[in-house]
């Protein structure tokens, strides 16, 4: 049984022999060129790399810029500048009275401008209180005078003989029994009797003049408290006036800005001018002028200001020099605009150009984005003044920036956005970042 294992090996080795020897015998040149092909395949395909790699485009390497922020700008200037106060203030009258008659009666006239906003000089009758009684009461008054004239007349006469006899009787007497003899009582009280009656004639006399009331200055009626045939006494009020030759406004100003501000301690010392507007009665552009006249001695109660009292001469335009001038109206509330002492050197920003407190943003020499804190002398309404920190010709971005960020690139318009000193050197270490949009 061993035996058939080893005859079916030799049986199928024989087959194989049989076929490799009924294949056909290759010749060395066909194997060699199978052999040849795939590395001529193989290097023509690295020489047209290669071709390609030394013939192709090549990719230049790009600079990387950072993009320049388009600002505005604005040189800055030094020189005299003149500070300015701005606040509000409320038109008052410097002159007020509620007149009273000094006299009873009726009232028998009226002036024609005895209204509300009818004007007066001084001097001018305003109205007339029923002269009557006190006409007649002169009169009677005047007779007394002269009665008592005519009695004291008669004294003096008796004055003479008395005298006449002293002198005949020649003998000496006491001082008391020669100012008997020479009736020197009843001459004083005859002397008395006549100057309480002249006194008496001559307050009869202003009685008679009050009856007739006149304006005490130059005013306009505010308000009127009685009409033609009322019945008035000392206790009833009239009307009120109010001076036209001077109004005051009341202004508020913070107490740091005092300082500014000439204040007179006296007539003789002038105040700093002053402009009123009054926007809702004169139109935008349209003011009064006036000066500051005083200081009141107290604070506001709720704001903690300082009160200025402003004078205007003339608030109505009645005479001629200031008849275009438009007209207070005592209550206004106006806005005024102090002229406060000048700085000698200093450059005037716009309020709003101010950056976090005391901060501006200028472009320096290299086109980046400098910010700088600066020093204020004063802040106005509208503007400041800066006093320090700055220097003549520096440029100052006045526009707006979402994002700054000290060192940013800026740009100017008409400029194309080339990178600044410095840029490509940044540029090579670092990624260029995205402008932010404005």
């Amino acid at each position: 049984m061993p035996s058939e294992p080893k005859a079916s090996m030799l049986r199928q080795e024989i087959t194989l022999e049989e076929q490799a020897a009924a294949r056909p015998h290759r010749s060395l040149p066909a194997r060699i060129l199978r052999t040849l092909m795939p590395l001529a395949v193989l290097a023509g395909g690295v020489a047209v790399a290669l071709w390609l790699m030394q013939t192709g485009p090549k990719a230049k390497p790009r600079p990387k810029v950072r993009n320049a922020t388009l600002v505005e700008v604005l040189p800055v200037s030094f020189g005299h500048q003149q500070t300015t106060i701005s606040a509000m203030g409320t038109v008052t009258a410097a002159r007020e009275v509620e007149l009273k008659p000094q006299v009873n009666g009726e009232i028998v006239e009226l002036s024609a401008e005895l209204v509300p906003g009818g004007t007066f000089s001084k001097g001018e009758t305003l109205l007339k209180i029923d002269p009557a009684d006190y006409r007649l009461a002169v009169r009677q008054l005047a007779t007394d005078v002269a009665r008592a004239e005519s009695e004291l007349k008669i004294e003096q006469g008796n004055q003479l003989v008395a005298r006449r006899e002293y002198e005949l009787l020649g003998e000496p007497v006491s001082p008391e029994e020669k100012a008997l003899m020479l009736r020197q009582p009843q001459l004083e009280s005859l002397r008395a009797s006549l100057e309480a009656a002249r006194a008496r004639l001559e307050q009869a006399r202003l009685d008679l003049q009050r009856t007739e009331i006149k304006a005490p200055f130059n005013g306009v009626v505010q308000s009127r408290q009685v009409n033609l045939g009322a019945r008035v006494n000392e206790s009833t009020a009239l009307l009120t006036l109010i001076g036209t030759d001077e109004y005051w406004v009341e202004a508020s100003v913070p107490v740091s800005q005092l300082r500014w501000i000439d204040i007179p301690k006296n007539d003789s010392e002038t105040g700093s001018p002053v402009r009123i507007y009054d926007q809702a009665a004169w139109g935008e552009a349209v003011f009064r002028e006036g000066r500051v006249i005083r200081l009141a001695a107290d604070l506001e109660a709720q704001g903690r200001m300082a009160r200025l009292l402003v004078s205007v001469k003339d608030p109505l335009g009645l005479s001629g020099e200031n008849a275009p001038a438009p007209s207070m109206l005592i209550g206004s509330y106006v806005r005024v605009q102090i002229e406060g002492r000048q700085l000698p050197s200093a450059a005037a920003i716009d309020r709003n150009l101010l950056r976090d407190g005391n901060n501006l943003w200028l472009m320096d020499e290299q086109g980046r984005l400098e910010i700088r804190p600066v020093e204020i002398a004063f802040k106005g309404q509208d503007q400041v003044l800066v006093s320090g920190g700055l220097a003549p010709g520096e440029q100052l971005v006045v526009s707006d920036l979402s994002t700054p960020v000290a060192g940013m690139a800026l740009r100017l318009q008409g400029k194309g956005q080339q990178p600044s000193p410095g840029t490509d050197r940044l540029a090579a270490n670092a990624e260029p970042k995205r402008e932010s949009k404005q």
